[in-house]
């Protein structure tokens, strides 16, 4: 009898507080590291919510120079069981909200939960803009999820990956509830989010950037990757973050440091730093603007590398912000559940 294999409660208690201190010995120094440059920048964290970015607002801009294209609306299927405001975690005085979008119809078959991450330049941007997309998902049979997390006006980077992956702790704590295989969790995103995704998907259960606010000891690994316009690399030649010449950039405001400042911290937040092995299937959604998809050549690259599956989808007429409009949102979709059918 192997009883060397059964590991007593005290010994994993005690082997899980180690685990935790010495993650926490790892945040000091990597906090230790992010200032050691320079004094970091927190004017931008001003608790005031930047509502700059809508999709009224993008529409505004984009029908200039697409007249043609038309705000995709909230559906209205009966097919779908939509429950909002959800708090996934909460700490202090703070609840982090998220809505579940879900098939009516029973199904003896376990589903595919989708987490769809807003964008919005880390700062501004809203999850109610992805309700259009989470219920068309869940019409074909998707359990999907709209999270909101701590924006650069509230909390800096890595704020936002640690309530992110409490995210995809939750939805595999509430598999059975919602009727979710636990081994098809697909985390995605548009614009940040989608370089949230890509970031999350890269760095499962790594010390570096695991929290142990709200069920630590849940693992936060993902089975695919859906990136929509969101870069993969913050120092990448073809990224444009980090101009800060005409105001301060959207990923300085994140970081509290110009890319000047500490070059390190921006490509440790770089998804491209950590793509390896284990990183799972990945589709890239991508409009015409080139620089929303920074590194992405060299992510695939290192994909086939090691034989996991991509792929690529381009509107090369798109405004970045395509996902929220027709004539691309359909395809958008379709894309997205051509891909989850190929790899599951």
């Amino acid at each position: 009898m192997a009883m060397g294999c059964i590991m007593p409660n005290s010994v994993k208690q005690r082997k899980f507080m180690d685990f935790k201190m010495f993650s926490y010995a790892i945040s000091a120094i990597m906090v230790m590291i992010f200032n050691t440059v320079v004094s970091q920048n927190l004017e931008g964290i001003t608790g005031v919510r930047d509502t700059s970015y809508t999709t009224v607002s993008a529409f505004a801009n984009d029908i200039k120079t697409h007249p043609y294209i038309k705000i995709v609306k909230e559906f209205d299927f009966d097919s779908v069981k939509q429950e909002n405001d959800i708090t996934y975690c909460s700490f202090g005085e703070r609840n982090l909200k998220l809505d579940v979008f879900q098939p009516k119809i029973q199904s003896n078959t376990l589903r595919t939960a989708i987490i769809i991450i807003h964008g919005g330049g880390w700062r501004t941007g809203n999850r109610t803009q992805h309700y259009p997309l989470a219920q068309q998902l869940a019409n074909k049979g998707y359990v999907a999820f709209t999270p909101e997390y701590r924006l650069s006006t509230e909390a800096l980077f890595p704020s936002a990956v640690y309530d992110l992956k409490a995210v995809i702790r939750w939805v595999r704590k509430n598999a059975i509830k919602y009727n979710i295989d636990p081994e098809k969790i697909v985390v995605s995103g548009f614009s940040a989010g989608g370089e949230l995704a890509a970031f999350l998907g890269t760095t499962a259960n790594k010390l570096l950037f695991e929290n142990d606010i709200c069920t630590s000891e849940i693992s936060t690994h993902v089975n695919a990757i859906i990136d929509l316009d969101g870069i993969l690399s913050f120092v990448h030649p073809e990224s444009g973050e980090g101009d800060d010449s005409k105001g301060t950039s959207a990923a300085t405001y994140w970081f509290g440091y110009s890319k000047a400042e500490n070059p390190g911290l921006w490509k440790m937040a770089s998804p491209l730093t950590y793509v390896n092995e284990k990183t799972p299937p990945t589709l890239f959604i991508n409009s015409s603007v080139a620089r929303m998809h920074a590194g992405r050549e060299d992510y695939i690259k290192i994909l086939r590398n090691n034989s996991t599956y991509s792929e690529v989808i381009s509107f090369e007429t798109a405004p970045h912000s395509f996902v929220l409009y027709n004539p691309w949102f359909e395809p958008t979709v379709k894309g997205i559940d051509n891909f989850l059918k190929t790899v599951f």
